[in-house]
């Protein structure tokens, strides 16, 4: 079982897988939709494929610890999951995370337009290797 690692965005889904010993997480894709609910088919495939067994949610508190719209529209995708999977969905504080992605890709020396395309993927890893750490204490 695996745990899969989500950065939900206003238009994208950052997703991340860890190992099959779940102590390391790797970006895996970018799910770009307009309704939440057609993530649903990608989500069901590549938790189906890659036997997941834990969902790990991107919480976006604010930098002052107060709750915004960002707040709200992840506790209604957690409820979609919830609805749609049987599985536990953890959620993860997840500020600076995007912050954090970019300066790994940066340093890396990857181009603006890769960054653009692959930083949503890179942020849930983050999300994902946050979780991970907790758990192993």
């Amino acid at each position: 079982m695996r745990y899969l690692g989500l950065d939900l965005g206003t238009k994208t889904l950052g997703v991340a897988i860890s190992d099959k010993t779940n102590t390391m997480s790797f970006p895996f894709q970018t799910l770009h939709f307009v309704e939440h609910e057609e993530l649903i088919v990608a989500l069901k495939k590549i938790i189906q494929e890659k036997e997941v067994g834990v969902l790990v949610l991107g919480y976006p508190k604010n930098m002052n610890n107060t709750l915004g719209e960002a707040v709200e529209r992840t506790l209604r995708f957690k409820k979609i999951l919830e609805k749609n999977f049987s599985l536990p969905v953890e959620l993860i504080d997840e500020r600076l995370s995007t912050k954090e992605a970019e300066n790994i890709l940066i340093s890396t020396d990857t181009k603006r337009k890769k960054r653009k395309q692959i930083i949503d993927s890179y942020a849930a890893s983050i999300i994902l290797d946050t979780y991970i750490k907790r758990k192993l204490g």
